[in-house]
């Protein structure tokens, strides 16, 4: 379960969350749309811990994401816009993560496989010299192999082609239906199928939270 109660998180005099109260459980698939500056990637990063929270409650399963990040983190797979600039080589990314996470390099290789990304001819490239659209299949790959409850997508497909997008929602389709999985996109017709909840921000507040 992933909980915020009253969030708020200013940066100078601007709000970019405004008192924020929801909570999404096991099983919620849910696109989070809004236009920028809403508070959307704002609302991510808080639930990863990457900000401290002006005032209000977060809570992932339990934990808090400042005071307890590593518990935190550990169980989410998370897919940033933009890429990091990671600096190992594809073959010491792939065998860092399997370490840490306990995935095998084997799923990661398949699922980049299935994204149209043949890892293994790049495993002694940096990570960092790969194009956008192939650290994205990746990333993706790296996501979806890691045993995680949580899965937060900030615009996956933004540097996908569309074969690329095409193959990124047929490896969520079968993905268990018990996590949770969270898409900051702007296509909802896109991954209308994928979801069950869409989440709609604006000007840092949930202006409406509805099932489908």
């Amino acid at each position: 379960m992933i909980q915020l109660q009253n969030v708020t998180k200013k940066f100078f005099k601007d709000k970019s969350l405004d008192n924020v109260s929801i909570t999404f459980n096991k099983g919620d698939r849910v696109a989070i749309m809004g236009p920028n500056g809403a508070g959307k990637t704002t609302l991510v990063r808080v639930i990863l811990g990457y900000y401290h929270i002006g005032s209000g409650e977060v809570r992932v399963d339990g934990y808090d994401p400042i005071k307890e990040r590593v518990e935190v983190v550990r169980n989410i797979g998370f897919i940033p816009q933009l890429p990091p600039p990671i600096k190992l080589s594809c073959k010491e990314l792939i065998e860092y993560v399997s370490k840490s996470s306990g995935c095998t390099q084997k799923s990661i290789i398949d699922n980049a496989d299935k994204m149209g990304l043949d890892i293994q001819k790049q495993m002694n490239k940096s990570f960092f010299k790969l194009s956008g659209g192939m650290k994205q299949k990746l990333l993706i790959s790296i996501a979806v192999s890691k045993k995680s409850d949580i899965l937060i997508f900030d615009e996956p497909t933004a540097n996908l082609d569309p074969k690329g997008r095409e193959s990124f929602y047929k490896l969520l389709e079968v993905i268990k239906e018990d996590k949770i999985l969270l898409f900051i996109t702007h296509r909802l017709d896109e991954i209308e199928h994928l979801v069950n909840r869409v989440v709609y921000m604006d000007l840092g507040k949930v202006v409406s939270d509805e099932k489908l």
